[in-house]
C-alpha cells in the first residue's frame, strides 16, 4: 500500500531551486548591465559605470570617490537612513494600525476620516518636502515626517481592508452572545485583520525607504539618498550605484524582518490554514 502522506519527490529540492533561480536572475541582470554599458552603441548606456567598476569602488580600501565598505562615512550614511526609516515606520504602526482598525470597524470613523485620507494619499512625497520644512524645525524631523506619511497611508489602508474582509456573521454571532466592544476588538477584529496588517507593514517598510530617499535628496546632509544626489552632482557615477544598491539591500532586510515577525505572530493563522487543508 502506498503511503499518501509522504512528501512529493521534488519537495526537498524546492528551496534549492528557489535559490538557484534567484542567483540566476541576479547574475543575468549583472550580465545584461555589463553588456549594455560595454557593447551597446547608445550614449546613454555608455555614460553608466559597469558592474566591475562599481564593485572595485565599493570594496576598495582607498576608494576614488570616498565611499566604500571600508570607510566610516559609508556606515554613517546607513545609520542615518536606517534611523529615519525605522522612526517613520514605528510612528506609522502606532498611528496607522489603530486608525485602520477603527475605520474598518466603526462606520462613523470611516465616514469621518476616509475622504481626507483619500484626498491626501495620492500626493507624492516630494510635494510634502516644502511643507515639512516649514512645519518642523531642522531637517531631521522634516525628512522623518515625509517618510512617515507614505508608510502611514500604506499601513492604514491595508489594515482597513483587513477589517472589512472579516465576515459580518462573526460580528452578528458575537452580538448574539452578548460580547462587549472590547471582546469583539480582541477576539474578532484584531485577529481577523492581522494578515492584512502585516502585509501592509511590509508594504509600508518598502514605501518608507522609497520616500526616505526622495526626502534625503532634497533636505538632508547625511543618508543614502544624500549620497546618491551628491554623487550625481559631483559626477561620481559608481557612488550613485553604490548608494542605490545599499538602499535596496537595507530595505530588503528591513522588509524581511517585518515578514519574519509577522510569521511568528500569526502562528494561529498558519494553524488554521493547515487544519483547513
Amino acid at each position: 500500500m502506498t503511503d499518501t502522506n509522504l512528501p512529493a519527490p521534488h519537495a526537498a529540492n524546492l528551496p534549492i531551486e528557489k535559490y538557484v533561480l534567484a542567483v540566476t536572475g541576479l547574475v543575468g541582470f549583472v550580465v545584461l548591465w555589463y553588456a549594455s554599458v560595454k557593447w551597446l552603441p547608445i550614449d546613454a548606456f555608455n555614460r553608466l559605470p559597469d558592474p566591475l567598476a562599481v564593485i572595485v569602488e565599493w570594496t576598495s580600501p582607498d576608494p576614488d570617490y570616498g565611499i566604500s565598505i571600508f570607510t566610516a562615512d559609508y556606515y554613517t550614511h546607513i545609520f542615518y537612513s536606517t534611523y529615519r526609516a525605522l522612526s517613520a515606520f514605528v510612528l506609522a504602526v502606532v498611528l496607522g494600525v489603530p486608525l485602520g482598525i477603527f475605520m474598518g470597524w466603526k462606520k462613523s470613523v470611516h465616514n469621518y476620516a476616509y475622504s481626507l485620507l483619500g484626498l491626501l494619499r495620492p500626493v507624492p512625497p516630494l510635494a510634502w518636502v516644502p511643507i515639512a520644512i516649514l512645519l518642523f524645525p531642522g531637517v531631521e524631523l522634516a525628512v522623518i515626517f515625509v517618510t512617515f506619511l507614505v508608510a502611514f497611508f500604506a499601513t492604514t489602508m491595508n489594515t482597513l481592508v483587513g477589517v472589512k474582509a472579516i465576515p459580518e456573521d462573526y460580528f452578528r454571532a458575537a452580538a448574539c452572545f452578548g460580547a462587549s466592544d472590547r471582546d469583539i476588538l480582541r477576539d474578532i477584529v484584531i485577529p481577523g485583520a492581522m494578515p492584512s496588517i502585516f502585509t501592509g507593514l511590509q508594504i509600508a517598510m518598502g514605501a518608507a525607504w522609497f520616500s526616505l530617499a526622495a526626502g534625503e535628496m532634497i533636505a538632508a546632509q547625511y543618508g543614502l539618498g544624500f549620497i546618491i544626489w551628491e554623487a550625481y552632482n559631483l559626477i561620481q557615477y559608481p557612488t550613485i550605484v553604490i548608494g542605490m544598491a545599499t538602499l535596496g539591500l537595507v530595505g530588503y532586510v528591513s522588509s524581511m524582518l517585518v515578514r519574519w515577525v509577522g510569521k511568528r505572530l500569526m502562528v494561529w493563522h498558519e494553524q488554521k490554514l493547515g487544519m483547513a487543508g
